[in-house]
Formats: C-alpha cells, structure tokens, sequence
C-alpha cells in the first residue's frame, strides 16, 4: 500500500453492521509512501497514527474532488 499527503485512506467494517471508516492522509511516515501514516478521521476529527490493514485501501487525492 503506499499513499500521499490529501489521499484518503477508507477502512472497510471489518464485520457486519461495522461503518466504513475514512481519513485524510496528512502525513506519510515510512519510505517511499508505505505507512504508517497519520490520518485525520472524517467522522470524528480525530488524528492518528495509522498502520492499514488488509481491509484497507487508498483513494488518490485526484480521485477524490
């Protein structure tokens, strides 16, 4: 997985009934745009340090506007 700064990360609900989550990628901590990466949630405004999983994937920024 590797991302930039404006992507947006989605986190699929890992089980039933669970929201999908989704983020800003405001900065990318590992080589070459792998993570972690720290993610301002949509849902709550809150910023975290985040290393995806396999329920995850990134939207390019100019898929996203």
């Amino acid at each position: 997985m590797k991302a930039r700064t404006g992507d947006r990360l989605v986190m699929e609900g890992a089980h039933v009934g669970t929201p999908r989550r989704i983020g800003i990628v405001l900065e990318v901590h590992g080589p070459d745009g792998t993570p972690p990466y720290l993610v301002r949630w949509q849902d709550s405004g809150h910023e975290t340090l985040c290393f995806p999983g396999p329920d995850a994937h990134v939207q390019p920024e100019q898929q996203t506007t």
